[in-house]
């Protein structure tokens, strides 16, 4: 029986991990490769030049150094591949003599924690820039006030009227954010409560009759689901019917309907599910922009949005404790034929 080689022994043992190993002979061809490499890269076989896996210059010179100069090269980069993917690559020489290896090409697939990292950067910005606008305003009046402005009971009232709704705008933004969080570290724990839907939505509307009349909208709810409980956290879920209708009554028209129908299958959700939709006659929304409406900071009209006191963070949120739920968030809209958003939560 012929004896494993040090070869042999060694991509056994690299085999089972997930990280991607090559180990190259000194004129640069693949001595082996584990099983994460041979999926990443099937164009390299052993015997085969490295360069027919990757033609990435940077990556070909930290192996010349590593073969050449028996040099250690950690660099990171993005290949072209049917979806671009980054990777950290680590060239050194194999710790110790191993006959046939000149060096060992580990690639670690980053792509995750580089878009991470984007969305992180993209989100403090867009923090700042959101809170930098009412603080402006803020020094800006007070500055005014202190100036001689305060003597004038008009302009002070004024002023005052303007302070106090840039601060209502920061205190919104600041429980949104704090919202956003709490449930981002929570998707991944499934409620242990269970909820009664229709009680729930009754509890909505009450909430926001005041609102939906100093508005001139009619707003109705109609329930005909005979069976309305299922698990869930019910503080988060009144929070998603309650940011639903809020935004229908904001951006919507004259009408909004929320309807909770009988159980029904819905496609990515096992078994029946309980299928909760917010209804409006308003303007639309145009196929460009519902494909983004759940992004963070995210708005059609921006200067309409922070008008009416909208954070850009409702429907993010909406989306997450969704999530949480397994349930499914769906958006009709066309425009000039109103909006439909409507939660698919499953029953079991």
């Amino acid at each position: 029986m012929e004896q494993p080689t040090p070869i042999d022994n060694l991509l056994a043992a690299l085999d089972p991990l997930p990280l991607a190993v090559f180990l190259l002979a000194p004129d640069r061809r693949v001595a082996g490769c584990n099983r994460a490499a041979a999926a990443l890269f099937p164009a390299a076989p052993v015997g085969a030049d490295f360069v027919q896996a990757v033609r990435h210059p940077e990556c070909l010179r930290a192996i010349e150094a590593t073969l050449g100069e028996a040099r250690e090269t950690t660099l990171e980069l993005t290949l072209n591949r049917p979806v671009n993917a980054s990777y950290r690559v680590h060239s050194a020489p194999p710790a110790g003599e191993i006959a046939g290896v000149g060096a060992v090409i580990s690639f670690e697939d980053i792509t995750e924690r580089r878009g991470a990292e984007a969305m992180r950067s993209a989100f403090v910005a867009n923090v700042s820039h959101e809170l930098r606008s009412p603080l402006t305003a803020l020094g800006g009046f007070i500055e005014t006030l202190k100036s001689g402005a305060g003597d004038d009971p008009e302009a002070r009232s004024r002023f005052l009227e303007i302070m106090e709704s840039e601060a209502g705008r920061m205190n919104r933004l600041i429980g949104d954010l704090l919202s956003l969080s709490r449930v981002e570290e929570e998707e991944r724990l499934r409620p242990a409560g269970r909820v009664r839907l229709a009680p729930l939505l009754r509890r909505v509307v009450a909430m926001l009759e005041t609102q939906a009349g100093a508005a001139g909208v009619t707003l109705t709810l109609r329930t005909d689901a005979p069976h309305d409980d299922l698990p869930g956290d019910e503080d988060q879920l009144q929070q998603v019917f309650l940011n639903l209708a809020e935004n229908a009554l904001r951006y919507g028209g004259k009408t909004v309907e929320i309807t909770l129908p009988p159980p029904r299958d819905v496609p990515g959700i096992d078994g029946p599910a309980l299928v909760v939709s917010v209804r409006d006659d308003g303007p639309g929304i145009a196929p460009e922009h519902r494909v983004r409406l759940t992004e963070r900071f995210y708005r059609i009209d921006d200067s309409r949005s922070r008008a009416l006191g909208g954070t850009g963070l409702g429907l993010a949120i909406v989306k997450h404790i969704v999530a949480r739920h397994r349930g499914r968030l769906m958006i009709e809209s066309q425009p000039g034929a109103g909006s439909t958003f409507s939660v698919a939560l499953p029953l079991a």
